[in-house]
This record gives C-alpha cells, structure tokens and sequence, in this order.
C-alpha cells in the first residue's frame, strides 16, 4: 500500500505534464507558423516551451498560454493530469468538438480562457466544479443547451463571459446567488423567458450584459437604476 502510493506521487512530476502537452501537440492538425511543431519538443526544458510557465517550488506547469497562434485541433483528455495548473488561455485559435471531462481534475484552475475557437457541445456542468475559478470566458464559440446551474458553486468567481455562442433556455437565477462576480457577459446567445429574479446581494457587480437575447419582460428597476444594463427584447 505505501509502495502504491509512493509511486503514484513520483510519477505525478514534470513527466507528467510533459506527456500531456505532447498529447495537445498531437492533437493538433493545423500549425501554420509551427509555433509548437518547431519548439515542442523533448530536447528542451517543458519549461522553455512556448506559452508555458512553470512554478518557481515545484517545477511544474501552472500557466499555459497559446492564444492567438490560429491553431487548430482538438483537446486531449490527458491535459486533466497537470494537476498544478491555474490558468490555461488558448483564445483565438480554431479548437473545435467537445472538452473531455477529465478536466474536471484540474482542481488549481483560476482563470480558464476558452473564447473565440469553435467548440460546439453544451456547457459542461464540471465548469461548476472549480473551488479557485476566478475567470471564465468561453465567449465566440458555438457552445449550445442551456446555462449550466453548477456555475452558482464557483463561489470564487469574478467574471463570466459567455456571450457569442448558441445558449438557450432561461437564464437561471442561481448564477446571481454568486456574490463575488464583477462581471456578467451573456450577450448574443439564444435565450429566452423573463428577466431573471435577482435577489440583490451582489454589492462587487459592476457589469452586465444581455444584449441580443430573446428575453422578455422588463429589467427591474432597482438593477436598471444601479446598473448600466444591456438588454434587447426585440433585436432581429
């Protein structure tokens, strides 16, 4: 038993996050300035790696950054084994299909950056699963279904941008049970119903955004009064 575990801890090391980059550079089809096919590679440090940052105490990835690279490609499950990262951005790129649940296990993860790419299945309720979320953007993809409701667990959340996608469905009430969020972008989907309740709590808001929704009703006087907020009931 203590032989199991000591080699489970051992391997969980830079390896680790190694092999799970290499399966994201495998997984990518289209490299058109071969940003990672040219610096990727196991001659080098992960750490000298192109859009990687490693902690200074453990050595391990907690960053990974390859925005606006115009790749394309999809993610791989084993991205979930880097257990020490905290931010990962791969925004403007052409990542398409579904994210694999093994991200879940990415239990560091403050600012997750998923926007402009073209992935296309619905929210995963995992997203509700991060205790350390601050950030999540996955504005300008064709995400569909409806606002998952675990989001109202990131009770350390302080922007939501999911504008720009395919979201239908009612816009639940429990994500404004989230005290911390400063900013709430749900513009340019699909969604429908009346104007949420909002039992008004949220003394840190600062932004909301509705424009370009199918929602009906009128936005209640003490947010309209608070807030600049943008709504379009009867946008083409």
């Amino acid at each position: 038993m203590v032989f199991l575990l000591i080699s489970r801890v051992t391997s969980n090391n830079i390896t680790t996050d190694q092999q799970a980059l290499l399966a994201l550079k495998g997984h990518i089809t289209h490299d058109p300035a071969k940003a990672l096919a040219n610096n990727w590679s196991t001659s080098s440090s992960v750490c000298s790696w192109i859009g990687v940052t490693c902690g200074a105490r453990h050595r391990r990835v907690v960053a990974l950054d390859i925005s606006f690279l115009s790749l394309t490609g999809t993610i791989p499950p084993q991205l979930g084994t880097m257990s020490f990262l905290a931010k990962v951005k791969i925004t403007n790129n052409s990542f398409y299909g579904s994210l694999p649940d093994e991200l879940a296990q990415l239990r560091q993860l403050k600012v997750i950056d998923f926007s402009f790419n073209n992935f296309n299945s619905e929210i995963p309720l995992w997203f509700g699963s991060f205790p350390k979320l601050q950030g999540l953007s996955l504005k300008g993809n064709n995400f569909v279904g409806k606002i998952p409701k675990s989001l109202d667990n990131v009770t350390s959340l302080l922007m939501l941008d999911l504008s720009k996608n395919q979201l239908s469905g009612s816009i639940p009430s429990s994500i404004f049970n989230v005290s911390s969020l400063q900013k709430i972008d749900l513009s340019d989907n699909q969604l429908s119903g009346s104007f949420p309740s909002i039992f008004f709590n949220m003394l840190s808001l600062q932004s909301l955004d509705f424009v370009q929704n199918g929602l009906s009703g009128e936005v209640p006087a003490a947010i309209s009064i608070t807030f600049r907020v943008w709504n379009c009931f009867s946008c083409q």
